[in-house]
């Protein structure tokens, strides 16, 4: 099922933004991030956040991002945020000429982590798959939009039966570049249930 983007609802919306029924560009802001205390210390919780509500408990999220990324930093993806001290977010986070960073940040009662793999500075699109089975949510990557690899599985401690997910886009030092979002849709959990080694 196709996303009505203009259902969205914003937590900070950027200044500069467009929302029609099935695209979202977001022009970022200098200095806007998201990271909770780990290993730097500081605080940051001012990206714009564009997400919509479900009390679903098995479901996946599919949305393609473009960026024009260009400083240290600048990264768009998709984001569970649920609140300043919880949330989910994975991304294409720029670092120089070479690199980036593809990666994952889970933040659990204000301490964030991050797992990232670097890849190529010239990649410029990026599909994001965000699945969940009650509280555990998966998150996945695909260069094409039709073969997915898994970047991440986790647990939420703070997770309530509705939660909001969506999109982000943010520029950590003095940047600022488009990121656009298309091809949102919500279907069947496409993280199948666990058939191996049963639980204890």
């Amino acid at each position: 099922m196709r996303v009505n983007t203009k259902e969205m609802e914003w937590t900070r919306a950027p200044k500069e933004y467009s929302v029609t029924e099935d695209r979202v560009e977001i022009i970022t802001e200098p200095y806007t991030d998201l990271w909770q205390r780990t290993y730097y210390h500081f605080r940051n919780d001012n990206a714009p956040v564009l997400q919509m509500k479900t009390n679903e408990k098995y479901f996946s999220f599919v949305v393609k991002t473009e960026f024009d990324t260009k400083v240290r930093y600048d990264q768009s993806g998709i984001i569970m945020y649920l609140d300043s001290d919880n949330w989910l977010k994975a991304s294409v986070e720029y670092e120089n000429e070479k690199i980036q960073r593809l990666g994952s940040v889970v933040t659990n009662n204000g301490y964030s982590d991050w797992a990232s793999v670097d890849i190529d500075a010239a990649i410029k699109t990026m599909w994001f798959r965000f699945s969940r089975r009650e509280d555990d949510f998966c998150i996945e990557h695909s260069d094409d939009g039709v073969h997915y690899k898994q970047m991440r599985i986790c647990h939420m401690f703070h997770v309530e039966d509705e939660i909001r997910f969506g999109i982000y886009a943010c520029s950590a030092e003095n940047s600022s570049f488009q990121a656009t979002f298309t091809e949102m849709e919500m279907m069947e959990c496409q993280w199948k249930a666990h058939d191996g080694q049963q639980p204890d």
